[in-house]
């Protein structure tokens, strides 16, 4: 039976080391030396594999800009950051041995790796980033008094709007998290039980589905983080003016 919560395999001192946050570890050390090995081996004349990263880059980027149009430049870091970070970590968990090699305590398996964003924990941090980013992109764009207009006015009516919109960021904070959450973890239990019962070619079908949710996973939350900021960072002239117009 898979644990809601992750499992822990040691400590430092009082701070529990798990299985999920070891992936996010090794998750991380793998974007890392990435972005190295492709910046040290840019070339005038790009190669096949410079070229494959450039037209995904690419694709991405007049995705972001037919969103955000001249807000493109600055959301796009964090929309590609959260799209191949969530990617990776999602198909990690995939990866043969990941979730079936550990040690038994207890009579209980404890895996020594698990995918990071079967972690509550993590896909409720990957939320709040968002939201925080967001919402400085916001106060950068519009200023601090433009900002605080959405949710706080003299006006009656507009102060219920305000209450109803800062209601609305806490939501979008529990259903991009729970979204990504659910889904990954629901998968991993699915690919445990499939293969606990049929050991040879039967789970196949449901591996490529995990890599397909994976991604999908991925696009959404990347996506809706990209439509947020390019919705926070337009003021209201801005928005009747692309209404009207």
């Amino acid at each position: 039976m898979v644990s809601f919560q992750p499992e822990t395999l040691f400590h430092i001192g009082s701070f529990k080391i798990t299985n999920t946050l070891i992936d996010t570890l090794l998750v991380d050390a793998v974007l890392v030396s990435l972005c190295v090995m492709i910046s040290k081996n840019i070339k005038i004349i790009p190669g096949l594999f410079q070229n494959s990263v450039e037209m995904i880059l690419q694709a991405f980027y007049e995705i972001t800009e037919s969103v955000a149009q001249e807000k493109a430049k600055k959301i796009f870091p964090y929309f590609m950051s959260f799209f191949i970070f969530i990617l990776l970590a999602n198909w990690s968990g995939l990866i043969p041995g990941v979730n079936s090699i550990g040690f038994y305590e207890h009579g209980k398996l404890i895996p020594a790796l698990r995918s990071t964003t079967s972690d509550l924990n993590t896909t409720l941090g990957l939320a709040l980033v968002s939201a925080v980013a967001t919402h400085t992109m916001s106060i950068n764009a519009l200023g601090l008094k433009e900002y605080l207009s959405r949710y706080f006015s003299f006006n009656p009516i507009n102060l219920f709007i305000g209450v109803l919109e800062i209601i609305s960021e806490l939501t979008k904070v529990i259903s991009l998290s729970f979204r990504l959450f659910g889904n990954i973890f629901a998968g991993e239990i699915v690919l445990i039980t499939v293969s606990s019962i049929f050991s040879f070619l039967f789970p196949l079908p449901f591996l490529l589905l995990e890599v397909i949710v994976g991604l999908v996973q991925a696009l959404v939350f990347s996506m809706l983080t990209m439509s947020f900021m390019a919705i926070l960072s337009t003021s209201h002239h801005e928005a009747q003016a692309h209404a009207s117009s």
